[in-house]
């Protein structure tokens, strides 16, 4: 997707905050921050980070050195393997026009080498936000991989997908019986922006969405029901 046509497509559903969580990368989030300069639109830093158990996990920060630090370490724990276009497609980097900078050679599809707990602590240590994301789903889910969800970690919320309800997911999956559940959009095509997700928080910050996760502080979150599903 196209840096201004992401911030455009955002503004148009009356969206506020958005994160750029692509897969094991972070390569294009500056392009899509700058993109979004002299806009309402606030751009979080992120990434999909896939864990040596197969599980998706949405990490977010606050600062471009804190996205940058944890870029480092998926680096570091990314096995050492060439991206076949002709299988999984390309890589591109871009800049905030969407004009084309370079490809990325290593490919980004692959599971790291850390751990749920490794993972955790990592984005913890940074400052940031762990959020194990789809876990309903059996592609890289959680709960269909690990089948259940840690209690050794302070995992602060889940994220479900945009096919089932918070209230569905609860009853089909006991095992998320206390966690906050929020859901996005998983956003790979600009058709896909859902925009049900409202945080009631006093800045755009990993601190304030944190406390707005657990009803702290007068801080809170509220999800609509979604306009579209695919």
């Amino acid at each position: 997707m196209i840096p201004p046509l992401i911030v455009e497509r955002a503004l148009e559903n009356s969206i506020d905050l958005i994160a750029i969580t692509d897969h094991n990368s972070t390569l294009n989030f500056t392009s899509v921050k700058k993109a979004a300069e002299n806009t309402s639109l606030v751009v979080l830093p992120g990434v999909e980070l896939q864990t040596r158990e197969e599980v998706h996990v949405l990490c977010l920060f606050d600062t471009i050195d804190q996205i940058t630090e944890f870029q480092h370490i998926i680096d570091s724990h990314l096995p050492d393997l060439k991206n076949q276009p002709e299988h999984f497609g390309e890589q591109f980097v871009v800049d905030e026009t969407g004009e084309f900078i370079r490809r990325e050679e290593k490919l980004l599809l692959s599971s790291t080498s850390l751990s749920m707990n490794e993972a955790f602590n990592a984005v913890e240590k940074l400052g940031g936000l762990f959020i194990p994301a789809h876990v309903n789903r059996k592609a890289f889910g959680l709960l269909e991989n690990l089948g259940f969800v840690p209690t050794d970690i302070a995992i602060p919320a889940v994220e479900i997908s945009r096919h089932i309800t918070p209230e569905q997911a609860y009853q089909l999956f006991p095992q998320l019986k206390g966690f906050p559940i929020v859901q996005d959009g998983d956003v790979h095509r600009l058709e896909e922006f859902l925009g049900v997700l409202t945080f009631t928080v006093a800045e755009p910050s990993i601190r304030e969405i944190r406390m707005a996760l657990s009803h702290s502080s007068g801080r809170l979150f509220t999800i609509s029901t979604p306009n579209n599903t695919l």
